[in-house]
């Protein structure tokens, strides 16, 4: 445990002063309000052409702009969360090995898998700050934006408040909790790398072929942990909830997918893991 404390308190102390690190904190809540910002003005100018062109406001569904653009911001904020993440996992572990800095390490009484679990918890760390201020900024600027009330349409309340949050709640926990197998994939792919940009090109590629092929093998995508990621081909639950909160109601809701959404992730998250340990053991530094 002390030699894990040493390794982490090391690893953290480069990240603080780490450029790599802040951007990949930074850069999905920016995205994401970037994506407000430009949906507002999209919205904005749409509604002061329909005014000037005289178009009836007859079947406009209220709220649903404001909570679809907030759901799609976290979509797309996560989706980048997820890639960047795999990616700094997989260069932060493969640089210290290529640059022979990891050799430095090993000599402060700190064993290989040590320094491996340091790596797994501090993309853990980093993920979990970037995941805070994805959903606090957003959530604030998308405030700034909009007015959130009930979806309603011509008065008919289609989804309530209450009802809409509980829906964002659960769609952010059944996104978020494949990432740590995402993070422990990078982590695998990182210590089986010669150097960081392979590792970088081989995390993103293995990511994005899972995304691409997922489609193609039928039922066992629901036993992969990408299928429950927000991605560029999303499936995700988040994605559904994107459309139940613009009062879309042939959303069709699977209980099982959902309970397998809870109990993929984390054997996989195992299986890299040990993967990643078993291969550092044997690696020649």
């Amino acid at each position: 445990m002390n030699a894990f404390v040493i390794a982490l308190r090391a690893e953290l102390f480069v990240a603080l002063r780490s450029n790599s690190a802040r951007l990949v904190v930074i850069a999905p809540a920016l995205i994401a309000c970037a994506q407000l910002i430009l949906g507002k003005l999209i919205s904005s100018s749409q509604q002061a052409s329909d005014a000037l062109m005289g178009a009836s406001s007859f079947g406009q569904i209220d709220g649903a702009d404001a909570w679809g653009s907030l759901v799609d911001a976290y979509l797309t904020g996560l989706t980048v969360s997820g890639l960047i993440l795999v990616a700094y996992a997989a260069w932060n572990q493969a640089a210290d090995q290529d640059s022979g800095v990891l050799r430095h390490i090993l000599i402060r009484r700190v064993s290989r898998r040590t320094t491996v679990m340091a790596k797994l918890a501090l993309s853990h760390i980093i993920g979990v700050l970037a995941l805070l201020l994805l959903l606090v900024l957003s959530t604030f600027c998308a405030w700034l934006l909009w007015d959130f009330v009930p979806v309603a349409e011509d008065g008919y309340v289609l989804i309530a408040t209450n009802e809409i949050i509980d829906e964002i709640r659960l769609g952010l926990t059944l996104a978020i909790i494949p990432l740590p197998a995402a993070i422990a994939l990078g982590i695998a792919i990182s210590v089986l790398a010669n150097n960081g940009t392979q590792a970088i090109v081989a995390a993103l590629g293995i990511t994005l072929a899972m995304d691409i092929l997922k489609g193609l093998v039928g039922n066992l995508a629901d036993y992969l942990y990408i299928s429950y990621l927000p991605s560029l081909l999303n499936e995700s639950y988040l994605q559904d909830v994107s459309r139940l909160v613009r009062g879309f109601s042939d959303v069709m809701i699977n209980p099982g997918a959902i309970q397998l959404n809870y109990w993929v992730p984390w054997p996989q998250l195992l299986i890299f893991v040990m993967i990643a340990l078993l291969a550092i053991s044997r690696k020649r530094l």
